[in-house]
C-alpha cells in the first residue's frame, strides 16, 4: 500500500522518517555494542560477528523507517477515524467516533524536538481497543483531539 494506491489517506509527516530513524538507531545501539564487544574479545574470525549484525543496525535504523513511513495513511471523516499502515502484513482500521472513551495525545523527547506526536484513541471492547496514529505534527494531533471529541459531544445531544 502507498499514499498514492490510496488517494483518500493523508500521509504522516515527512519529520516521522527521522524520529523513526533516531528512535530506532538509539533502539539498536545496545546490539552493536554487543557484536563490538564480542569482535574485541576474538571469540570468532574477525568480521564475522560484527559485520552482519552492523549490516542489520543500518537496514534496521535507515531503511525500514522510511519503508513504514509510506505505508502509514490515515483518513478523518465526520464520523469515524480510518488507519492504513503495512505492506505486508496490510491493517486498514476504521474507528467510529461513538466507540471512544478518551483520547491522548503523546509526545517522547524524540518528537517534540521535531515538534510530532502520536494520537492514541481508546475505544470500547478488548480487541484493538487502543489504536495509534503516530506521525502527526503537535497542533495537528491537538486539532483531531478536538474535532473528535466535538464530534462525540454533538452525537450525544
Amino acid at each position: 500500500m502507498t499514499t498514492e494506491s490510496h488517494p483518500d489517506v493523508t500521509p504522516l509527516h515527512p519529520a516521522y522518517v527521522t524520529t523513526t530513524r533516531i528512535a530506532s538507531a538509539l533502539g539498536y545501539l545496545p546490539f552493536l555494542i554487543g557484536a563490538g564487544a564480542l569482535e574485541i574479545a576474538q571469540l570468532l574470525p574477525p568480521g564475522s560477528f560484527f559485520v552482519p549484525v552492523f549490516l542489520l543496525y543500518l537496514f534496521m535504523a535507515f531503511v525500514v523507517p522510511k519503508r513504514k513511513y509510506r505505508h502509514w495513511g490515515f483518513d478523518m471523516g465526520s464520523d469515524r477515524l480510518r488507519i492504513v499502515r503495512g505492506y505486508m502484513f496490510y491493517r486498514d482500521t476504521v474507528v467510529p467516533f461513538g466507540r471512544i472513551q478518551h483520547i491522548d495525545v503523546e509526545q517522547g523527547p524524540i518528537d517534540r524536538r521535531y515538534d510530532l506526536a502520536t494520537l492514541t484513541v481508546h475505544t470500547a471492547g478488548n480487541h484493538n481497543s487502543t489504536v495509534t496514529l503516530p506521525g502527526l505534527l503537535h497542533a495537528d494531533a491537538l486539532a483531531m483531539r478536538e474535532a473528535i471529541r466535538a464530534a462525540i459531544r454533538a452525537d450525544m445531544i
